[in-house]
């Protein structure tokens, strides 16, 4: 039914045990425990833009946050209108939600493609999604694109005495397909403890500081939200203690793929948001620069052409344009015309004075 996701699944970590097993030996347990670690990088390579992209989103909400609250305030009780509004302004911003899910959501088929091919090296089982085989039957069926030569690989290998497949609480009816003619002893309970219980405990501790972080690059309005404070005491205290309880349920190879997420995530954040507040800082600083450059010495008038496109500056650059254009002028005086019998008059208009009130005096009418 999945087999779109077991079999690119499979294939990378087969490619890696191909790499590792060249160099320490196909039987290696450290072999097939990188080639989980590194399936893991795989795909965190693969990821790396769109998480880059879900690091933005994320600021981007925070910096929409009021406007966000003020769409849901104004149109409360209108939710087809507010749900347009949102949309609208999402889009004039370029958001996309889904952007900040991508990576999650990515990753969960990937999760479970690597827990079914694991669990698919030995299916002696008969739990949900085991095939009740023999021994000899699981040792002889290959598994996807794993011939029945590296199942074989797969069963005899040991990482501290324990198989990477084995969980701390799997039947020792399931145990019995690791006894091989390579290996003939019965893991040990007690390995398979040893090796999961600090995978276990390193896993919970990473999913911690990782949820710290993220929690720590919060803004103030993102932390005081409701919804978001309960999803961070999850993310702190729930997940991390989710892992110690459900870890004896879990292969070692799966411990293995939490620990390395973790890892690959811490050093990950710390350099996205190092180049992200790096570029923001740089934006600040051009700014800055630029206010500076535009506003006047001290003492000095602002010049109004700095400011592009201002009008000051658009009349200056046309007087400039026109200066060329403009007609000579004469600095000689005017020559006065002959006044003559059939000349018009030379002499000045008489100017209309205004009236005076100088007759209209109340102290003259009463002399009258």
């Amino acid at each position: 039914m999945l087999n779109f996701i077991y079999y690119p699944v499979s294939a990378i970590l087969w490619v890696w045990h191909k790499v590792f097993g060249f160099i320490l030996g196909p039987d290696n347990g450290i072999a097939w425990a990188l080639s989980v670690v590194f399936l893991v990088f795989t795909l965190r390579a693969v990821l790396y833009k769109p998480f880059v992209k879900q690091v933005r989103t994320t600021r981007q909400m925070q910096e929409l946050q009021p406007q966000i609250k003020a769409l849901q305030k104004k149109y409360s009780g209108d939710r087809q209108r507010q749900a347009t509004e949102m949309q609208k302004l999402q889009k004039e911003h370029g958001f996309n939600p889904i952007m900040g899910c991508l990576p999650v959501l990515a990753q969960a088929p990937v999760f479970i493609g690597l827990f079914h091919v694991l669990r698919s090296f030995n299916r002696t089982g008969t739990g949900m999604g085991q095939l009740s085989m023999s021994a000899e039957d699981n040792l002889n069926t290959p598994n996807y694109v794993f011939s029945a030569t590296d199942v074989q690989s797969f069963l005899d290998a040991r990482l501290f005495g324990a198989p990477i497949s084995a969980a701390i609480t799997t039947p020792v009816a399931q145990l019995q397909a690791y006894v091989t003619e390579n290996v003939p002893e019965l893991p040990s309970r007690l390995n398979i403890i040893l090796v999961a219980a600090p995978l276990m405990i390193i896993a919970s501790i990473a999913t911690h500081f990782n949820s710290r972080a993220s929690v720590a690059r919060q803004s103030e309005a993102a932390a005081a939200n409701p919804q978001s404070a309960i999803m961070n005491k999850l993310a702190l205290y729930v997940f991390p203690l989710g892992v110690l309880v459900g870890g004896p349920f879990l292969p070692i190879a799966i411990l293995l793929y939490w620990v390395a997420n973790n890892i690959w995530t811490y050093g990950q954040q710390h350099l996205v948001f190092r180049k992200i507040d790096a570029e923001e800082e740089a934006k600040k600083q051009e700014a800055i620069t630029r206010r500076n450059d535009n506003a006047p010495k001290p003492g000095a008038r602002p010049d109004p052409n700095k400011k592009k496109g201002s009008p000051a500056a658009l009349k200056t650059a046309d007087s400039a344009d026109d200066d060329g254009d403009a007609p000579e002028v004469s600095l000689e005086k005017p020559q006065p015309k002959p006044s003559g019998s059939g000349g018009g008059s030379t002499s000045k208009p008489k100017q209309n004075r205004p009236q005076s009130n100088r007759g209209n005096s109340p102290k003259r009418n009463k002399r009258r």
